[in-house]
């Protein structure tokens, strides 16, 4: 039997070539019908470098400027304040209908922007190189969807690897592979996660809208310009340390957890130790976890905390940002960098207190009582002092029913969106690889 022959030569001929209707190629598994060009040969012209000039205030004719940093890691054009550009030049810059615009320098190498003509009259900067897809033979919106694929992330990270500061140029975006279906096919890819792209703005839209409804919620019910249909008792000013259970030893304290613990006291179950990567803004996170014995955690029964209490941080951007405790397990550990806080139930309803020290004014107050320039960072003994407005129980009870269904329905928006970011990987995964076809190769229409 010849080599060529040998089912062991066969199994890796067909491990190389790939399944059947595909082939192997610089980027990857692609279908037979597709081709790889480098992006230079789909352009109607070189890539080009924005204009070197300054930014300046936006005001009369002149034009709006994009900058790298006017660009969302999404790819959207979301300025913190739009500014303008002052060039005889700045004709020459204008950024068209199709373009494409892509970071070339610093830690946003890679980021991209199809230009969208709402976004009005665009000069781009010269951090930013324009690229200008051949429309014959490249859908903009097809290429717009590559340049989020892991794929491509995976090129700018090895392209990108300078000494210094990181950086790619108008040539070796020009070299840039791209798998190339057909036009009608890019179309069709385009057009489906353009479409998937629509939805998520759409729900971005609305709880940007729904959190800036509770926001002047909070603003009205916390502070008693606003009273719930029934209420009109005296409130009070209270300290925060007069919000602890007073039954409680260990009601109000930080938690001297930290370097009690040596790498061999970790497991992988077991009781879990909040650390500050954990209190998020405003909600537990589950980003970080870990995890001591119980016959450890018993030798450190002052760092306990529970279920239903409120852990603040000591530090961060903001310092005493609050989440509750979630009911994931019977019991917790709480890191030195964190503050635990159980509520008095006979005065004080938790997430009201809870509500009350994530509003903006008690931030600003924190903030201000804390110390350190770079990275601020607030004591017990500072915390203790912070005033809270609180009406009687009964109200404060009300006023946490409205704020929770509020946080409630937006906890379920979130979900929903992160399932539709999850929804929008998978579809990028499978139709930019041809995985999954929207035009059948027989219903093509021709050739890129």
């Amino acid at each position: 039997m010849a080599d060529q022959e040998h089912p062991v030569y066969e199994a890796v001929e067909d491990s190389l070539n790939g399944p059947e209707g595909f082939k192997q190629t610089e980027v990857g598994l692609i279908p037979t019908d597709w081709r790889v060009c480098n992006l230079a040969a789909l352009l109607k012209e070189q890539p080009r470098y924005g204009i070197n000039a300054a930014a300046v205030k936006l005001v009369g004719n002149l034009p709006t400027y994009i900058r790298i940093t006017d660009i969302s890691e999404d790819g959207y054009f979301r300025p913190e304040e739009k500014v303008g550009v002052r060039s005889p030049h700045c004709g020459d810059y204008l950024v068209q209908r199709g373009d494409i615009l892509l970071a070339r320098t610093g830690a946003s190498v890679g980021k991209s922007y199809l230009y969208r003509t709402s976004d009005g009259e665009l000069v781009f900067a010269g951090f930013l190189i324009k690229v200008s897809p051949n429309t014959r033979v490249l859908n903009p919106g097809y290429l717009h969807q590559f340049l989020k694929t892991r794929s491509y992330w995976n090129w700018v990270t090895v392209n990108s690897m300078r000494s210094g500061q990181p950086g790619i140029n108008g040539n070796e975006y020009a070299s840039m592979p791209l798998p190339v279906p057909s036009l009608v096919e890019q179309t069709a890819i385009a057009n489906a996660l353009s479409d998937v792209d629509d939805l998520i703005g759409s729900m971005e839209n609305l709880i940007a809208k729904k959190q800036a409804i509770k926001t002047a919620t909070m603003q009205q019910l916390l502070t008693g310009r606003t009273r719930l249909a029934g209420f009109s008792g005296k409130w009070e000013a209270v300290q925060l340390g007069d919000v602890a259970a007073p039954n409680r030893r260990w009601s109000f304290t930080g938690g001297p957890f930290g370097s009690n613990l040596k790498s061999s006291d970790y497991t992988e179950a077991g009781i879990r130790i909040i650390q500050l990567q954990n209190i998020g803004d405003g909600e537990f996170k589950d980003n970080y976890e870990i995890y001591t014995s119980e016959a450890k955690a018993d030798e450190l029964t002052s760092c306990n905390i529970f279920p239903g209490e409120i852990i603040l941080s000591k530090m961060g951007d903001p310092v005493a940002r609050a989440c509750i405790i979630p009911s994931r397990h019977d019991r917790y550990l709480m890191c030195s960098d964190g503050i635990r806080l159980a509520v008095d139930p006979d005065r004080f309803d938790t997430y009201f207190i809870y509500t009350q020290i994530n509003a903006p004014d008690f931030r600003d107050r924190a903030t201000n009582a804390g110390t350190g320039s770079t990275r601020k960072r607030i004591g017990l003994t500072e915390l203790r002092r912070l005033e809270l407005d609180c009406p009687p129980l009964v109200e404060q009870t009300a006023i946490a029913e409205v704020l929770r269904n509020m946080d409630e329905e937006l906890a379920a928006l979130k979900l929903k969106l992160s399932k539709t970011h999850a929804l929008k990987q998978g579809m990028m995964q499978e139709l930019l690889t041809g995985r999954t076809r929207l035009v059948t190769p027989e219903h093509q229409g021709g050739a890129a």
